[in-house]
């Protein structure tokens, strides 16, 4: 199955498999922990106990895939040794250090008040819940910022010396943490997540207002998660746009590669629209393009100069069709999310959010394209950055551990067998999860003037109890 392949090829298939089986868990539970914050402050403030339901409904979903999370994350790290020894050894002075502040802060973190957020509401108070349910969500936040700290600094490199052995050595932790793209890295991804997770509980608020339009839980969430896409998309390009101007400082064989420039544009370098690439020609067959807005967008003058990959040696090059089409994913799937967004606040400003069918089917697609926007853009920084495993200074392919190909090849048909059976499972109970209303939801807006969820709980169980003693006593005074 393998047999064509080197270890080098097999040792990055196998980690672009793990790593992307990974990120969708932590993107969609970053988002969603602090979502279950939102929910529980809510419930604190207002008593509203329609926001109770939907903090019960979705811990459940966030603790599997947390807990996927957490098992497919160590899994990479192993990698780190079995695959890519000589990258462990050159660079862990450095990033050694970050990682393991990852786990003794942000993962303690979360690991110590999770079974408080989760199952310690009625032993240790609603003020202690609310503050162990703030440190999780905390705590998935430091997670991110330690990762992306490690992963900025294989791209912009700063703050360091390299020693006699060729191992990249601390000069600087500030400006080896806080390296020139790790900023804009960690509110790109930031966002990402929440956009994720808001485009998830919107497809489920909608899923469960097409089956039952006046359930109250399922609105919440609905107008939550709209809210939050209204906010959060629009945030995104504007976060992504001095994302791409920081990358076009410090990588710009990258921007190149995402643009499609193979050529050089002395005055001024058009925006590729789509095109297939054509690396061996080197130019972009069929292109359809829109003159010089490329240049506008990245140096804001139509007429600036932008260098193309005819600057950049051919073995510097990164792999230009792959990070141009994941590029255009990302790109296409983000302004999907802003469409949606300005649908649903016309519908909001119009009083017609629970009543288009058609925005709520639309919500429901759009469901799992986080998940693909993310994928997408961790495949442009990633792929983008090669052949470089620390941008410029190591190459991949000096990065191997001395292993055979078999040996690579067959943990790598391990990986995907076990992910497959493990992972999908897990997906699958999470997707039941999400196709069940929260318990005790079910209650509707009633015809006539809106009470609140509270009253209206009351008023159906007493119905509930009143039919229940109709039923088996003939007295149905509980009406």
């Amino acid at each position: 199955m393998f047999e064509s392949f080197n270890a080098e090829t097999l040792a990055r298939i196998q980690f672009a498999f793990t790593v992307s089986f990974h990120i969708i868990f932590p993107a969609f539970s970053i988002g969603l922990a602090s979502y279950l914050a939102v929910l529980n402050g809510m419930w604190l403030k207002t008593h509203d106990k329609t926001y109770l339901f939907l903090f019960n409904y979705w811990k459940k979903i966030f603790a599997v895939a947390f807990g996927m999370g957490v098992v497919s994350g160590i899994v990479m790290s192993y990698q780190f040794g079995t695959n890519w020894s000589v990258f462990s050894d050159k660079t862990g002075p450095v990033l050694g250090p970050l990682m393991a502040y990852e786990v003794l802060s942000a993962f303690f973190l979360e690991a110590g008040f999770l079974g408080i957020a989760l199952f310690g509401r009625e032993r240790v108070g609603d003020k202690l819940h609310m503050f162990a349910v703030s440190m999780v969500a905390f705590g998935t936040l430091m997670s991110a910022t330690w990762i992306l700290s490690v992963n900025s600094w294989m791209q912009t490199p700063a703050g360091y010396s390299i020693n006699e052995l060729g191992q990249f050595v601390p000069e600087d932790w500030m400006q080896i943490v806080f390296n020139p793209s790790f900023p804009y890295r960690l509110a790109h991804m930031v966002v990402a997540a929440f956009l994720t997770t808001a485009l998830v509980v919107g497809a489920v608020g909608a899923l469960h207002l097409l089956r039952r339009k006046t359930d109250v839980a399922a609105r919440r969430m609905f107008s939550m998660a709209m809210g939050m896409l209204i906010i959060a998309a629009p945030l995104q390009i504007v976060v992504g746009d001095f994302h791409g101007l920081n990358t076009l400082e410090h990588q710009p064989a990258k921007v190149m590669a995402m643009e499609g420039h193979y050529d050089s544009h002395p005055e001024g370098a058009p925006l590729i629209l789509f095109g297939i690439p054509n690396p061996e020609q080197k130019r972009i067959d069929y292109a359809i393009q829109i003159p010089k807005v490329s240049s506008l967008i990245l140096k804001h003058d139509l007429n600036a100069p932008l260098a193309g990959l005819d600057t950049i040696a051919d073995e510097d090059e990164p792999p230009v069709a792959i990070v141009f089409w994941s590029f255009r994913i990302m790109i296409s799937l983000g302004f999907a999310m802003l469409g949606l967004a300005v649908w649903s606040f016309w519908g909001r400003m119009r009083g017609k959010l629970y009543d288009d069918d058609w925005l709520k089917r639309a919500a429901i697609v759009m469901g799992p394209m986080g998940f693909v926007a993310v994928l997408a853009g961790w495949v442009t920084t990633e792929v983008g950055r090669q052949p470089f495993t620390v941008y410029g200074l190591l190459r991949t392919s000096d990065s191997l551990a001395p292993i055979a190909a078999p040996a690579v090849a067959v943990s790598l048909i391990a990986f995907i067998v076990v992910y497959f059976f493990v992972f999908g499972a897990g997906t699958y109970y999470i997707l039941r999860l999400m196709n069940k209303l929260p318990e005790a939801s079910g209650v509707d807006m009633s015809d006539g003037p809106i009470r609140t969820a509270e009253k209206q709980i009351i008023e159906t169980i007493d119905i509930t109890h009143a039919d229940h003693k109709s039923d088996g006593q003939g007295d149905n005074h509980g009406i």
